[in-house]
């Protein structure tokens, strides 16, 4: 069983920091965390519009800072899940030579969804759809563990 999670999306302020508040309540018994492919943001809270979305499904995500993923991500985490396949791309560039945690597209695990990735909220404005997408998959995701 993969106990340790990293969520990764472009810059860690929409789609992975709600992956990982998602997973905190649906998926209790797991350490998760999230991080970007991209340091833009690091250190700013979530986007306040996916926050208000998130907040008025019960999801808090005011207290999680955006983070750039490292090298050593590839050695704490069990398991890493991208939102798309650029990020997946990106995720295993950075791979450090030896490193053995797998990259998994979220989607991958909800394919009844007929979603290839998850849509980057900050510019489709969709972040309703989004926490559908992410909620359902996440589900999907601990039935796979």
């Amino acid at each position: 069983m993969s106990n340790r999670i990293l969520f990764v999306c472009l810059g860690n302020i929409c789609r992975s920091p709600t992956a990982e508040a998602v997973a905190r309540v649906v998926l209790p018994d797991l350490q998760v965390d999230s991080a970007g492919t991209g340091g833009w943001h690091v250190g700013e809270p979530p986007y306040a519009p996916m926050q208000a979305a998130a907040r008025a499904r019960g999801y808090d995500l005011s207290g999680l800072r955006a983070r750039q993923v490292v090298s050593a991500d590839f050695d704490r985490f069990d398991l890493i899940v991208a939102m798309d396949q650029d990020n997946r791309a990106a995720l295993e560039e950075l791979r450090p030579s030896g490193a053995g945690a797998p990259v998994r597209v979220l989607t991958d695990y909800a394919p009844g969804a007929g979603m290839d990735h998850v849509p980057d909220p900050y510019y489709t404005r969709d972040f309703d759809g989004v926490l559908d997408l992410i909620e359902r998959c996440i589900r999907r995701l601990g039935a796979a563990l």
